[in-house]
């Protein structure tokens, strides 16, 4: 039996945020009905959807083999029964060969980097994607609507709609396009699930709903009924879909580059803000090690990416441009041996797919002999003439020469070899061209043979031509030089410095931009019909206007408050008291009134009775209460980063992960009052406190 986690997924929390980074809900006749934004057709036979219902096949048949073992498992240790051991001991032989044969079915699909590739002819080396966490259905019918009816005291029949709503949204964000449409439509249901959270999801119990989601690389299910591990996995699959989009780009051409590289930098973004404000991750894919692993991968093929674009749109070949070519490619070998050391520690050794290390090292070595073939060229053919040694030209490449190395070579400097022909002729084919064109075909030759160790990247066409044409290069360039007249003794090539013109930018995600509206907002303003508060029962008020009116003062809007009832007038006697809101006047919903629309339905019933509808806000009790103060004093790290989501232009950010709002202790700020009563603060409210 599939249990959830006991450690919860948690969300980091930070100082300095306030109650006016809460999103802006709209009233219910502004909204717009439903999400405008679609999923994949589940039935459609492209290459991606068969991918990802193979996926889902798995990850469903290990979830199965998992619970036979825990079963087993159970059972090996309760019985004492030692021919029952035996046969149990079989069984768990059985289900673990087929668990072994499921994990590697599964990171073979999770190897197939081709399907997520750009269909363009150009030769580039391929890109490593991330496929989507998988996610069972999730039915919110029945703990919502016992929630409305329990929690808020209305009739949950009267929400049908929205929490429909709400089902096809998660349904839809299962199958994203790979496109900025299925961005969206993630990050619309990632935004959603703020108001999700503060409308039923209280402090001090859960709604009763368990979110499935499935190990993106071994298939591994986890299972809590937390609203972070929603979000955060949610997050994740920004991250993945991002770089799928990466990896399909046309890299031919520096547009198609520039869309790479900003796929990639929003990935890298988006598992660098998993990685800094959740933890607790109940699956390997998420938790710390891995998140660093997929951030350094992202920024590795942004600076790909970047050499790329320099290859590109580098057209002359003097000598300067060169050395800064091959220093780019030695900055791109060195950030993917960064990776390489990352992926081979303890924790992701075993885990992380072996086409994905193999990958990593292959594309390691083979810009490590790009920057020495590189740096042989601007040796061997790009030398400067004796007009060119003289002036800023020979100065800029003297200095591009000193700072091209990590130890400068010993022996003259380069302004006097260049003006002697022989030594510079040495310079270029012997010293330095043929022992950097030496380093190269050995790297060139070292790539192939890590290529040549993994069956998946064998079946890579593109990738064994990529490799076969640069070392094919570099051994014919070789060769040519080989054949010329000379004695002299070839150096050992220096290692090249490495340097970039363009470093990666890892950008975190901006949720601002999918604009939501609170789909449950009939509930009410969110500030005070939320599931951290807490009220009596609706009372409803029958008033007649007296000689000295009704007797009572109203402030603020939405919902309205009563500031105050006038003792032994209309409003005292028929039982309203301060503190009470107004949440419907002649059962006319009035929760999202402003202040003079509440004050006109009452004086149009100034002939006749009137019926307030009335709710009073009470405060938590004992530990929830203590517990919500000590959490008012912080506020997630997202307060800082995100605008509002339903907000206009030039509003402040909202948090999409926090659970409890820091509470300003001045201006709107609520304090406690009458005993168990609440009451707002309304400094900036612009209606004035009136009495009618």
């Amino acid at each position: 039996m599939e249990e959830p986690t006991t450690r919860e997924f948690e969300m980091s929390l930070s100082d300095g945020a306030s109650d006016d980074d809460m999103p802006l809900t709209l009233p219910p006749e502004d909204s717009h009905s439903g999400s405008i934004r679609k999923g994949c057709d589940p039935f459609a036979q492209t290459q991606r959807s068969k991918l990802q219902h193979r996926r889902a096949r798995i990850n469903q048949q290990i979830n199965k083999e998992m619970r036979m073992r825990a079963g087993a498992e159970n059972l090996f240790r309760a019985t004492t029964n030692n021919k029952v051991k035996e046969t149990v001991a079989l069984e768990l032989s059985f289900v673990n060969s087929n668990l072994q044969l499921l994990k590697e079915e599964l990171e073979e699909l999770n190897s197939n980097m081709e399907v997520y590739q750009t269909d363009s002819e150009a030769i580039n080396v391929p890109m490593i994607p991330l496929g989507l966490k998988e996610t069972k259905e999730v039915d919110f019918t029945v703990s919502i609507q016992d929630f409305i009816c329990e929690h808020y005291g209305e009739d949950s029949s009267l929400y049908d709609k929205e929490i429909n709503e709400l089902m096809e949204l998660r349904q839809a964000m299962r199958t994203p396009s790979r496109n900025q449409a299925g961005l969206e439509l993630l990050m619309e249901y990632y935004n959603q699930m703020y108001y999700l959270d503060q409308r039923f999801f209280p402090l001090h119990r859960n709604l009763g709903v368990h979110f499935h989601w499935y190990d993106s690389l071994t298939g591994v299910p986890s299972c809590q009924h937390t609203l972070a591990f929603e979000k955060g996995s949610v997050l994740f699959n920004i991250g993945a879909l991002y770089t799928q989009i990466g990896a399909r780009q046309d890299r031919s051409a520096t547009a198609g580059i520039d869309k790479a590289i900003d796929a990639f930098q929003r990935a890298a973004g988006a598992f660098n803000y998993l990685k800094e404000n959740f933890s607790n991750a109940p699956s390997l894919d998420m938790s710390n090690p891995s998140l660093c692993m997929l951030v350094r991968l992202m920024v590795a093929q942004v600076q790909e990416c970047v050499f790329e674009r320099i290859t590109l749109t580098t057209l002359d070949t003097h000598f300067t441009s060169q050395l800064h070519l091959a220093q780019e490619a030695a900055r791109v070998s060195d950030v993917y041996l960064l990776v390489q050391q990352t992926m081979t520690q303890p924790l992701m050794k075993d885990y992380v797919p072996f086409s994905w290390a193999s990958m990593v090292q292959v594309k390691s070595e083979h810009f490590r002999a790009l920057s020495h073939y590189y740096a042989a060229v601007a040796h061997c053919n790009h030398m400067l003439s004796a007009e060119e040694e003289e002036g800023e030209d020979s100065e800029e490449a003297e200095k591009a020469f000193l700072q091209f190395y990590i130890n400068v070579p010993a022996g003259p400097k380069l302004s006097q070899v260049l003006r002697d022909p022989e030594k510079r002729r040495k310079l270029g084919t012997l010293s330095s061209g043929k022992a950097h064109l030496r380093r190269a075909v050995i790297r060139h030759e070292e790539a192939m043979r890590v290529h040549s160790l993994c069956k998946i990247l064998r079946k890579m066409d593109i990738l064994q031509d990529v490799l076969s044409l640069t070392h094919k290069r570099s051994l014919d360039k070789y060769s040519e030089l080989d054949r010329e007249d000379d004695f002299d003794e070839t150096a050992e090539a220096p290692e090249i410095q490495s340097h970039t013109h363009q470093k990666p930018d890892i950008t975190p995600p901006n949720f601002s931009t999918v604009q939501v509206t609170d789909i449950f907002q009939k509930l009410g303003p969110l500030s005070v019909f939320c599931a951290r508060a807490r009220w009596g029962p609706i009372r409803v008020i029958c008033l007649q206007r007296g000689e000295g009116g009704l007797g009572l003062t109203l402030r603020g809007d939405s919902p309205v408050l009563v500031a105050g009832v006038v003792p032994g007038g209309c409003a005292a006697e028929a039982g309203l008291r301060e503190g009470d809101y107004i949440v419907a006047i002649d059962k006319q919903d009035c929760k999202w009134a402003k202040h003079g629309e509440v004050v006109n339905m009452l004086k149009s019933c100034s002939d006749r009775r009137v019926e307030l509808s009335v709710v009073t806000l009470h405060s938590h009790e004992s530990q929830v209460e203590r517990r919500a103060i000590m959490l008012s004093h912080c506020s997630d790290k997202e307060n800082t980063r995100q605008h509002l989501l339903g907000g206009g232009k030039g509003q402040s950010s909202a948090s999409l992960l926090n659970w409890n709002r820091k509470k300003k202790r001045e201006g709107s700020g609520v304090t406690k009052r009458l005993g168990s009563t609440f009451s707002l603060s309304f400094g900036s409210i612009r209606d004035a406190e009136a009495m009618y």
